[in-house]
């Protein structure tokens, strides 16, 4: 296995403990978007959207974030995607994380979740939330769940536009990082 990069968290006696993060899949490398990767990150969240799985995002949104996004890369082939989008101070969201069908069950989705933790580190926020049909995968990334209405208003911006505003069943989860 591969090292991809290593993260640094908070033990319980207050020390920083150092982890290494790596990865499964052969050639994995989970990097930042560029570009040339738009088009296949878009179909792979349009994928899950279809399903009625996750918030569909226009193509131009996409390109409009492209610093939000991180990408999974096999052998210079984009199988997965996902956006860590800061919202206030303190606080950001992982959003439209999204793996390929034939690479799903590989850990690229907790290793992605993993790199936007430690982006967030990086950048000094403290917490870090999602809205999500997938409240076990979110679970097993150290996420718990929230009720919505602890997040504040401004991270509904975007949910006007869906289809299920009235009747949304996301789960919202959070994650606290230490300082």
């Amino acid at each position: 296995m591969k090292v991809l990069h290593t993260t640094k968290e908070r033990t319980a006696g207050g020390g920083l403990q150092e982890t290494k993060v790596a990865a499964e899949a052969e050639g994995l490398t989970i990097r930042k978007a560029h570009v040339s990767d738009i088009p296949r990150a878009h179909a792979i969240i349009d994928a899950y959207a279809r399903q009625g799985l996750m918030l569909k995002r226009p193509l131009t949104l996409l390109y409009e974030t492209i610093r939000d996004l991180v990408i999974a890369d096999v052998g210079g082939r984009v199988v997965a995607v996902g956006g860590l989008h800061v919202m206030w101070n303190d606080l950001a969201e992982v959003r439209s994380l999204a793996v390929a069908d034939d690479f799903r069950g590989q850990g690229i989705g907790r290793r992605m979740v993993e790199y936007m933790l430690d982006e967030a580190r990086q950048m000094g926020l403290v917490r870090i939330f999602a809205l999500t049909y997938q409240q076990e995968f979110f679970a097993a990334c150290g996420f718990n769940v929230i009720e919505k209405d602890e997040l504040p208003q401004k991270v509904w911006k975007e949910c006007v536009y869906c289809d299920r505003f009235q009747n949304c069943e996301e789960i919202a989860v959070i994650r606290y990082l230490g300082a």
